[in-house]
């Protein structure tokens, strides 16, 4: 279909000499008044409209002109309006422009520079639609922030529902990089503690000297430089959520103290004799193996069945294919738009090594390689070479050839599904193989069942 084009003018010949002009290239629709053209462009939506701004009943100013504008910017605030003006009327056409006028173009109009200016009007309307088409899917997939439209994903959502009508204490698992503070953060937004304060400390950031202050504050001269006294964390999250992060780097002297909190709701800052009582919801989350740790007596098993009362598993990325390619075109919406580059998209290829890619460091490092990407580029496509998604990168990922051979197979299994839509038989077929050979490969390499067989 050809690009919707209204026009505006109350001189006939005019109209007529445009829509020849322009009927190859566009689907015009002509209007010589205010009522016309308002119930056209209702009707019609046109992405870009000319307009002249002496239109009847007072042809002679541009007051009906200016109404004019105002009305169809009115329905659809997106529309360029190309104002056409005669001579003279520069400072009117500039006024038009600063009430929401696209461009002016003066009479007589150069056809050549009018279809040069109507190509950049189209394109960049069908940006900007697409653009908020693109944010209106992101906020129906997202939850709390959080964009995940797999099984995977959307069972950590509904238990995030659930958990967060309670204050139970709730342990959140996965790999660094699977949004663990995000989902944290969700079960507070969605919690009766929604309005207060939500202190977050990643307990491996802080030295063991210092992690009993920032977990507890400390009264004046606690200490050397304890010049001042000092909340702490847990009772800055009075009232709210308190979030854990790396719980299984606190050292073992700090895990009863931690535990008297949970069981008593009570602590006492470093240097001080006074019980303080905190109401506080505690969130920790690790990617570390705890059973390890209580195996070898690095995590006391009381406080880890106090703190895994409920247990969420953030899956990585790479056991979340149909959300990598969704997360890609948020972030890169989201950079483009902070970086003033709207109109960015992803060259083919570069969807291509997206999907294939294992991510290693999942969101977060997509995250990051889209953000440099965005930064780095030249162009309107990000390439394989802005993600820095080479070849050599995926081959660097086996150190033997035991490695790069499984990696390989591990790739042309993955995207045998892919192309086949998960059908198994299908995917055995075209590799040449048979189907409990395919099934032995993927148990072999760690590739999981399609969610649709």
């Amino acid at each position: 279909m050809k690009p919707r084009l209204l026009i505006v003018d109350d001189d006939e010949g005019i109209r007529t000499q445009l829509r020849w002009a322009l009927a190859s290239d566009y689907e015009v629709q002509l209007a010589w008044d205010r009522a016309t053209a308002t119930e056209l462009f209702r009707t019609f939506r046109p992405p870009v409209v000319l307009l002249d701004l002496g239109l009847p009943p007072h042809a002679s100013t541009p007051d009906e002109g200016l109404a004019t504008l105002s009305d169809l910017l009115a329905l659809d605030g997106l529309a360029k309006v190309v104002i056409i003006s005669g001579q003279g009327e520069k400072e009117t056409a500039l006024q038009a422009v600063g009430a929401g006028a696209y461009d002016f173009l003066g009479k007589p109009v150069e056809m050549d520079e009018l279809k040069l200016l109507l190509k950049r009007c189209f394109h960049v309307a069908h940006l900007e639609r697409e653009y908020r088409e693109m944010q209106q899917r992101f906020r129906e997939d997202s939850f709390e922030g959080m964009l995940g439209t797999s099984s995977r994903m959307q069972a950590v959502f509904d238990t995030i529902r659930k958990v967060a009508t309670t204050d139970a204490p709730v342990l959140l698992l996965g790999e660094s990089g699977t949004g663990k503070e995000m989902a944290a953060q969700a079960i507070h937004q969605r919690s009766a503690r929604k309005d207060g304060p939500f202190a977050a400390i990643n307990c491996s950031a802080i030295p063991e000297t210092l992690l009993e202050s920032e977990l507890f504050g400390h009264e004046k001269g606690a200490f050397t430089g304890a010049h001042v006294q000092r909340k702490g964390r847990i009772e800055n999250s009075n009232g709210g959520t308190l979030f854990l992060d790396e719980i299984g780097e606190i050292p073992l002297s700090l895990q009863v103290k931690l535990l008297r909190f949970l069981q008593e709701q009570r602590i006492e800052r470093v240097g001080g004799r006074q019980e303080i009582q905190v109401d506080t919801r505690v969130i920790a989350a690790t990617n570390a193996d705890l059973q390890k740790g209580l195996t070898d007596g690095t995590l006391r098993e009381d406080l880890y069945y106090r703190l895994a009362v409920v247990q969420i598993l953030l899956p990585p990325l790479r056991d979340r294919e149909s959300d990598v390619n969704l997360l890609a075109q948020s972030l890169l919406q989201q950079f483009a738009a902070q970086s003033g580059k709207i109109g960015l998209a992803f060259h083919p290829e570069a969807i291509r090594a997206i999907q294939q890619h294992s991510w290693p460091g999942n969101v977060r490092e997509l995250q990051n390689r889209v953000r440099r990407a965005v930064i780095m580029c030249e162009g309107k496509r990000l390439t394989v070479q802005d993600l820095e998604l080479t070849q050599s990168a995926v081959a660097a990922q086996g150190t033997s050839l035991k490695e790069a051979r499984e990696a390989l197979e591990r790739e042309m299994i993955q995207q045998a599904l892919k192309r086949h839509s998960g059908n198994i038989t299908a995917a055995a077929v075209g590799l040449g193989i048979s189907r409990p050979t395919f099934y032995e490969l993927m148990e072999k390499l760690g590739v999981k069942k399609p969610e649709h067989e």
